[in-house]
């Protein structure tokens, strides 16, 4: 057995405890690891070079690995090996390569997160402008890229999206007299909604994604051409003010060292009485550096903050969290509905790209779903305003907006 495999057996044996799982080196031999509970998960290795780059750098080299097909799954596919490597690993120190590997990551992050406006645009581009065709693969059919709420147990992952958008709008308080900026607007399903069933005066959705905001503005219909707008622009170069702010899904890209200037631009597009409401993923641990394989190769310049990181920018900037909750499985719900829908077309996403396309996206779909699982990786919504009494005091008008939210998309 090699030096190399030998390692990898004495580092697992303590992390894996519970199931089955099956490691198989290059020469063909191996060795199992759990208590056999479960559906066995067997891996197998190309070569030996696999298994040095698996040992010293994980974080960064099993999705590399996968990609290039020098991992692979003779049983279980990639979602049951993270699931059964990561719901094991809860209490389990990392060895010290890898911590060490974290320490040097940590370290640099922030020069990695420097989110200018053209380098975001070419961040955005990286992911967002793959192409239409990708994305309606997978999504629901308001193309809702983000955490749905799922209100119930077997509620669609369209029911859920709508949920999401209900439940975000309801913490808006809105007003029919409202203009509404929305940060990171996507394919503009929340500005739209805000328009038609919120119906609100105004709303101003923003992107980088040159895909997203075509799309966005062919979905504007005749009669809101007055009342929804969306332009190809950043956030920090928006110079009107607001009387409500959403955010769903883009602060994960502002990066670290860019919170300041976020929320600053913010409070400055706020009118006084103004709300905000920013939909976020974030750790609900310490601050630490995101997935080095999740900001190379799927969300260049990336960070997921810890709630500690948010509200300390929040803070310094004079405003004023009045709400927060955090949303804890829905993402991995949702995921879980996305990757369902990407491997039951993905024939058809290799015919727009190739196989180590799909297997990477595979890998980002079950990997960051493992991570709401098991990696203290949930979604913050907080609510935030300039002045105390910007908002309600209880928490009773939430549930009564929803209502009447609700009762507005029954009658559309």
């Amino acid at each position: 057995m090699s030096l190399g495999f030998s390692l990898l057996e004495r580092a697992l044996t303590p992390i894996v405890t519970s199931g089955s799982l099956e490691m198989i080196a290059p020469s063909g031999r191996r060795f199992v690891l759990g208590d056999e509970s479960g559906p066995p998960v067997v891996v197998r290795f190309s070569d030996n070079a696999a298994i040095w780059a698996l040992l010293l750098d994980p974080d960064l080299r099993m999705g590399e690995l996968y990609s290039d097909g020098r991992l692979t799954l003779d049983s279980g596919d990639i979602l049951d090996f993270l699931d059964l490597v990561l719901r094991n690993a809860n209490d389990v120190r990392p060895s010290l390569p890898v911590r060490l590997v974290d320490r040097a990551r940590t370290a640099v992050q922030l020069w990695g997160q420097r989110n200018d406006p053209g380098r975001s645009r070419r961040n955005v581009a990286h992911h967002y402008d793959l192409g239409d065709e990708l994305y309606a693969l997978f999504l629901d059919p308001d193309w809702q890229y983000s955490c749905a709420y799922f209100e119930h147990p077997g509620q669609s992952l369209e029911e859920a999206q709508l949920a999401k958008k209900r439940h975000i709008a309801a913490k808006m308080c809105l007003a029919p007299h409202h203009r509404v900026l929305d940060i990171g607007c996507g394919w503009g399903g929340m500005a739209l909604y805000l328009a038609q069933v919120a119906d609100v005066a105004h709303v101003l959705g923003v992107t980088l994604s040159s895909e997203q905001i075509e799309r966005a503005r062919r979905r504007v219909e005749p009669g809101l051409a007055s009342r929804v707008r969306f332009e190809l622009t950043d956030y920090r170069a928006v110079k009107e003010q607001f009387d409500r702010i959403v955010s769903v899904g883009m602060f994960e890209h502002v990066g670290l060292g860019h919170y300041e200037e976020f929320f600053a631009t913010c409070r400055e597009r706020l009118t006084p009485d103004g709300v905000m409401l920013l939909h976020t993923i974030g750790c609900s641990d310490a601050p630490s550096v995101t997935n080095p394989w999740i900001t190379k190769y799927i969300f260049p310049g990336g960070h997921l903050p810890s709630l500690s990181d948010i509200l300390k920018a929040v803070e310094r900037n004079d405003l004023i969290v009045t709400d927060i909750e955090i949303l804890r499985l829905h993402y991995a719900q949702t995921l879980a509905a996305w990757r369902a829908n990407f491997l039951a077309r993905r024939d058809e996403a290799a015919r727009l790209f190739d196989e180590r396309f799909c297997r990477m996206w595979d890998y980002y779909l079950a990997m960051s779903e493992a991570a709401f699982r098991y990696e203290n990786v949930v979604v913050f919504q907080l609510q935030i305003t300039r002045r105390q009494d910007a908002a309600p005091l209880k928490r009773d008008y939430v549930r009564d907006a929803e209502d009447r939210l609700r009762d507005r998309e029954n009658a559309a």
